[in-house]
């Protein structure tokens, strides 16, 4: 009688145990086509990154190295974990900085230079050991001029720029963020010299001429290490992350100057930037002089002034009010020294 029972509860529970079991499997490969279109998914590229040349006063679409990865990093959900995981981390742009040291990164200089349109007849020599070696090139002095007006400040870099004229509550806003000016100095007393003051910050591509130079003469006081991560400086992260500028890698150091103040230059390391390298020796800044230089990959230099200083060149804050960058040479004037306000207004403003 029981085993009866039990064959009869066998048989209508197989097909049971037989459905579950499908269910299963299906939920499986359910989440395993999900995961796998999570991870494959590269969002289209809606807004084109563009800036101004500022020779011609065109608007160019720019090229960029790595579209593809970067577009994943920040806009797919699995790419952003793997960047808070790994790709932010100075370890990840060690290693492949270590690899763009080795000889057989070599082969990848040629399809880079073709790719990208650089112009190697202004380089100082034609053959590189290792793509680091290409991409710290040194540029013929005659490539880039440097404007030698002592009431000039040129720019340090090739780049794409944006000119921020002063850093008042309302006015200083990168990609609708207010910059962190305590943050990115880690020294609240320095920090409050510059509150009301100005900011130019240029960007420089991977395809970018990789040197920075002293904008003006002066004398060095200090050269500052922040500790940070490694995110990328490319217009398509800063639309997810604004601010990799004071989270990043970066130095800064303080020049004191006959017609500017003390000016604030900094260099922000970025995604595969495993060293920023500081090649000048002693105190003195001579204007259009190495500084050093960053190795692979995207990078910026920011440079702070102090209260009514500088005037920035206008073209730059028209464009930079545009949300446009503007492309420049290391050596170019970016803009002159301020013509000081009255006192009274001048504590006017400072009040607002």
């Amino acid at each position: 009688m029981f085993s009866g029972t039990r064959k009869k509860l066998q048989f209508c529970e197989e097909p049971f145990f037989q459905e579950t079991e499908m269910n299963k499997r299906l939920a499986y490969i359910f989440v395993a086509v999900v995961l796998l279109a999570a991870i494959v998914y590269t969002p289209r590229r809606y807004e084109p990154v563009q800036y101004v040349d500022r020779q011609n006063g065109d608007l160019v679409t720019e090229q960029i190295p790595g579209e593809k990865w970067l577009l994943w990093l920040y806009g797919n959900p699995v790419g952003e974990l793997t960047l808070e995981a790994l790709a932010k981390r100075k370890f990840v742009s060690v290693l492949y900085g270590r690899f763009m040291d080795a000889p057989r990164s070599k082969k990848k200089i040629a399809p880079f230079i073709r790719e990208y349109h650089i112009d190697t007849s202004i380089c100082r020599k034609k053959d590189y050991k290792t793509f680091n070696d290409f991409f710290t090139r040194r540029l013929k002095p005659e490539s880039r001029p440097v404007d030698r007006d002592s009431l000039v400040i040129v720019s340090p870099a090739d780049g794409k720029l944006m000119a921020y004229s002063f850093l008042g509550k309302q006015d200083f806003i990168i990609k609708g963020i207010r910059f962190n000016l305590y943050s990115f100095l880690r020294d609240s007393s320095l920090a409050g010299k510059y509150d009301h003051g100005s900011l130019i910050v240029i960007r420089l591509a991977p395809t970018d001429y990789h040197r920075f130079h002293f904008p003006l003469d002066g004398k060095v006081l200090s050269e500052v290490p922040v500790e940070g991560y490694y995110y990328s400086v490319n217009p398509i992260a800063l639309r997810k992350k604004t601010g990799v500028l004071w989270e990043n890698r970066r130095d800064y150091a303080l020049i004191a100057t006959t017609s500017f103040d003390t000016v604030v230059m900094a260099e922000v390391g970025a995604a595969m930037v495993g060293t920023i390298i500081q090649t000048y020796h002693g105190n003195k800044a001579v204007k259009g002089a190495e500084k050093g230089y960053f190795k692979f990959g995207g990078s910026t230099i920011v440079l702070l002034f102090k209260p009514y200083t500088l005037k920035i060149d206008q073209d730059l804050v028209v464009n930079t009010s545009n949300n446009l960058e503007t492309a420049v040479h290391m050596g170019e004037r970016i803009g002159v020294v301020a013509v000081r306000e009255e006192p009274v207004l001048r504590e006017a403003v400072m009040k607002q």
